[in-house]
């Protein structure tokens, strides 16, 4: 009985040992969390024997649970790589065939998936409407960054390989300052002179912004802005220059703007939005057969004129001795090509663009579970759920339980390395230990057989 006594405590120091030993080779590993030998201790019991004068049978090991403890975040430059920080695991797809993982060191495999190093594609929530734009104060605007998520639905991320499509320009946003001590144009003999787009002396100050038409090609708009004899008001026109045929400009609508004795713009009204009918692109070079502005639309009543940019004048000042542009920004943008990535804190994947655009992907979902330690590891730094573990429940990061999704980072493994050979010295001593609770019953052994 001694023989086996010492035999079990062999075996559990050894399992302790091989569990240590794991822990330190995957030290390194990323999103490892380190397992903890648990053991038991065996007693044989016999009908009507006394409990008090009963001698334990030895020791066997009981479980290896892991410790689902935070490991540190290894920042890097790879936009790729994902950390949590916090509960939860990043969801993986095989074949339909569902994994869960805290290694976020992830790549793009040659048809855009976001994948890990086996092959198996992140999953995420799908933006719920793909289309890139919405109606906007009667104008077709790009709505990239505000998106809704279907998170009753998953499917395997995959990056963008067309071109961002072009936006023609619907709306300006001008906010610039005019002098306050500018006075009406008059010629030689005191008359009011008459606006003239390519006479530089008939107005008193221009400025222009970069639109784009329906195929991305970038314009000049031009504001040209001509004081009035009726003090504080001025007259606006705009124009996109380049005309095919210069001796034949076309004639501009001017809008009057209002300001007030301190300066501020009063008419037109806060965020009113002013229109800049351009009826025949083909009167400007180069004739591309393109449109620019706003794009007709039944669903707007009254429905809006092709080709007619709108103008919101919110923020004209006329203040002091310059002329200053605080903002001249408009809604527009050229083509496209990827040019990069970025994940914020909600798991929210964004693709970046050459021409300045972004547009929401999809956000990372990820998964939780009642018992985590009871999930069934299968290697490759994965786990797969069990009835021990729980059903699972899926969200979006930072939602109840769930943590934060970390870009440019890695979760390194929880394994205190230090600690771990400690535990090293402690596993062979308890062999040490075992061996010779062996060695003294053979001793015993041997004495009795001596006897004979």
């Amino acid at each position: 009985m001694s023989f086996n006594i010492g035999l079990t405590g062999l075996n559990a120091a050894s399992a302790d040992l091989k569990v240590t030993g794991n822990n330190i080779a995957n030290s390194g590993t990323v999103g490892f969390k380190e397992s903890r030998a648990e053991f038991a201790n065996l007693f044989v019991q016999s009908y009507g024997s006394i409990s008090k004068t009963a001698i334990g049978s030895g020791a066997r090991l009981a479980a290896t649970p892991q410790q689902f403890t935070q490991g540190s975040l290894d920042y890097s430059d790879n936009v790729m790589d994902l950390a949590i920080s916090g509960q939860g695991f990043f969801i993986m797809d095989e074949n339909g065939s569902k994994s869960y993982t805290r290694a976020g060191a992830f790549q793009v495999d040659q048809d855009g998936y976001v994948v890990n190093s086996q092959g198996q594609q992140l999953q995420t929530y799908p933006r719920k409407d793909d289309n890139l734009y919405a109606v906007t104060e009667g104008v077709f605007v790009p709505e990239l960054n505000d998106p809704e998520f279907d998170v009753g639905n998953l499917q395997s991320l995959q990056l963008p390989l067309e071109n961002f499509p072009p936006t023609s320009t619907g709306k300006v946003v001008s906010k610039i300052n005019l002098r306050s001590d500018a006075e009406a144009i008059r010629d030689i003999n005191g008359t009011l002179v008459t606006f003239n787009q390519n006479d530089p002396d008939t107005y008193n100050y221009s400025t222009s912004a970069t639109v784009y038409d329906t195929l991305g090609l970038p314009r000049n708009m031009t504001f040209y802005f001509q004081k009035t004899e009726t003090p504080l008001t001025w007259n606006v026109y705009a124009d996109l220059g380049d005309w095919a045929d210069p001796a034949s400009p076309n004639t501009l609508t001017p809008i009057s703007l209002t300001f007030d004795t301190t300066g501020n713009l009063v008419t037109p009204a806060v965020d009113e939005l002013q229109a800049f009918p351009f009826p025949d692109l083909a009167l400007y070079k180069p004739d591309n057969g393109a449109q620019i502005g706003t794009v007709q639309n039944p669903d707007v009543v009254p429905p809006l004129v092709d080709t007619t940019v709108f103008v919101n004048f919110t923020g004209m000042t006329q203040f002091g001795t310059q002329y200053t542009v605080n903002e001249l920004s408009q809604n527009g943008n050229a083509v496209g090509r990827l040019s990069g990535l970025e994940v914020d804190a909600n798991g929210i994947v964004f693709s970046r663009y050459t021409n300045g655009q972004s547009k929401a992907l999809g956000q990372v979902a990820l998964a939780n579970f009642n018992n985590p330690q009871g999930l069934q590891v299968i290697g490759n730094n994965a786990w797969i759920e069990t009835a021990e573990s729980g059903e699972h429940t899926y969200d979006a990061p930072g939602n109840g339980e769930l943590g934060s999704v970390q870009s440019g980072a890695l979760e390194a493994s929880n394994v205190d390395v230090a600690e771990e050979l400690v535990n090293l010295i402690t596993a062979q001593r308890n062999y040490q230990a075992n061996a010779k609770t062996v060695s003294t019953a053979d001793q015993m052994v041997q004495t009795i057989l001596n006897l004979q």
